[in-house]
């Protein structure tokens, strides 16, 4: 289907603002001036791993997935376009500024609601992405701000029209997420089962409040054989044990749409794969896409996750799932968008409704009403730039770029996660990057090597820790204030 005129909005071209909104976690999320350019990977094999790498967008403008604002600047109602329905159809939606006025497209069927927003409490703030070296903001959710997140109107216009999608789709209140401590910013793949006991011992130590220990990747043998140890484990059911037996939960990183190249599930299956589609290169190999419109490779997955939370596992993370809803030839009948929701609904299945989900490297919307929290932003890091200027790359300023971008979508949705607390002293700007973690008010997990931090970093994790916010009064107060915008 071609690109079809849905909107035609006069602007003030120098005050005008267009909000994208990205197909995944991981792909920037925010708002330009008409005169910005947009965010754009700057490699195909990013475009692959962090955007939507069918729907390329024009060299000059904005697209939005599923998702696009425009603010005029002239003080005159906020145009948000947007899917009916996220399940179903994600349609692509264009801007371009031309003559004073901003032309929106889509190639699908959209919804075009405008909202009359009065004018922020708080001003919209600096975006980290943009021009000049950008320090990290307070926060990205402020008192009086309506969840807009630093989008001034329009992050007001999208919190309003969350609302009405949030009710439309009768998705239920999100449940408050638990306090976690990861693996995977200290010690990445190369953990240990002994650097799991270590750090369980220092939280009994230096008294964290910590719910749920969370394996993060590197226990695995290969990308997609999740039931097979590394030579780092020697069982994962023993683990659970431990962690169990001191009184906390345990939690599990998984990419249950990924398998590798190098794995016994792609020499031993390949016909449960996607054919034509590649789902990018991460680990050193080439990676695919698990179909799960095979009957065979459903139940292969039901299995997997089955047995996981019968070791007692409770929580957990579902990671790069966006190959699930990569385009390709399957087995059954279904587009990338049905096959995804049915993966995730399967492994909702297989671990029951009381276990705590999150996704990550998710397409955004069409997750609605899957998960009970969701990574907003791409992955933080140690280290505040990205390694090459892209902004879907790990660093803490494409995480607070994005963050702020979607922070509307806190306790409406589900319980954003800004990413992980880091708070050794080695991690750059770590304190601007905890006050971002706070401010977000949803999931808090440490991810440091406990013992490495000091007096400011173990005070901030266990205060952070140990404020975590009940999502039903954040959905109250948010829901609550003075000057909602209203539909025109």
């Amino acid at each position: 289907m071609g690109f079809a005129e849905i909107a035609e909005v006069r602007v003030d071209p120098a005050a005008a603002r267009v909000y994208e909104h990205g197909w995944q976690s991981w792909t920037p999320t925010t708002a330009y001036g008409l005169q910005q350019p947009a965010h754009r990977p700057s490699s195909g094999t990013r475009r692959v791993l962090c955007y939507r790498p069918d729907r390329v967008p024009p060299p000059i403008g904005f697209q939005g997935e599923g998702l696009l604002a425009v603010d005029p600047g002239d003080g005159g109602p906020v145009l948000v376009v947007a899917t009916l329905d996220a399940s179903v159809h994600m349609p692509s939606i264009r801007a371009e500024h031309r003559q004073g006025r901003v032309m929106v497209t889509a190639d699908g069927p959209v919804e075009r609601v405008e909202f009359e927003v009065p004018e922020p409490t708080t001003p919209a703030g600096p975006d980290p992405g943009g021009p000049g070296p950008g320090a990290l903001g307070t926060g990205t959710g402020a008192p009086g701000d309506g969840g807009a997140g630093r989008l001034g109107r329009l992050g007001a216009a999208l919190a309003a029209w969350a609302d009405r999608y949030a009710e439309r789709a009768a998705v239920p209140s999100p449940r408050p997420a638990p306090t976690v401590w990861c693996s995977w910013y200290h010690y990445f793949t190369r953990v240990t089962e002994g650097d799991m006991l270590e750090n369980l011992d220092a939280m009994d130590e230096l008294d964290l409040p910590v719910e749920v220990v969370q394996l993060d990747d590197g226990y695995q043998a290969e990308i997609g054989d999740w039931l097979e140890l590394s030579g780092r484990f020697s069982s994962l059911h023993e683990l659970v044990d431990r962690i169990r037996q001191r009184g906390r939960r345990a939690g599990i990183w998984v990419a249950p749409f990924l398998v590798g190249e190098r794995s016994k599930l792609a020499a031993e299956h390949p016909d449960w794969l996607v054919r034509d589609a590649t789902a990018g290169r991460n680990w050193d190999q080439e990676l695919r896409a698990l179909d799960v419109t095979h009957p065979d490779a459903a139940a292969w997955l039901g299995e997997v996750f089955t047995a996981l939370a019968g070791m007692g596992i409770d929580y957990f993370k579902i990671d790069f799932v966006y190959a699930g809803a990569l385009e390709g030839g399957r087995h059954g009948h279904a587009d990338g968008l049905a096959a995804y929701r049915r993966g995730v609904q399967l492994i909702r299945e297989a671990i029951g409704p009381d276990a705590y989900l999150l996704g990550c490297g998710a397409p955004i919307l069409p997750s609605i009403g899957l998960v009970d929290a969701m990574r907003v932003s791409p992955d933080t890091a140690p280290v505040y730039e990205p390694p090459d200027a892209d902004l879907s790359r790990p660093s803490q300023r494409a995480a607070v770029l994005t963050g702020r971008g979607r922070q509307w979508q806190h306790g409406r949705f589900w319980v954003n996660d800004p990413d992980c607390l880091l708070a050794r002293p080695a991690v750059e700007r770590r304190e601007a990057w905890a006050a971002h973690v706070a401010e977000v008010g949803g999931l808090v997990a440490s991810s440091d090597r406990l013992r490495d931090l000091d007096q400011w970093g173990l005070e901030t994790t266990r205060r952070q820790l140990r404020a975590v916010t009940d999502v039903s009064r954040v959905i109250h107060e948010v829901r609550g204030q003075d000057g909602t915008p209203t539909e025109r």
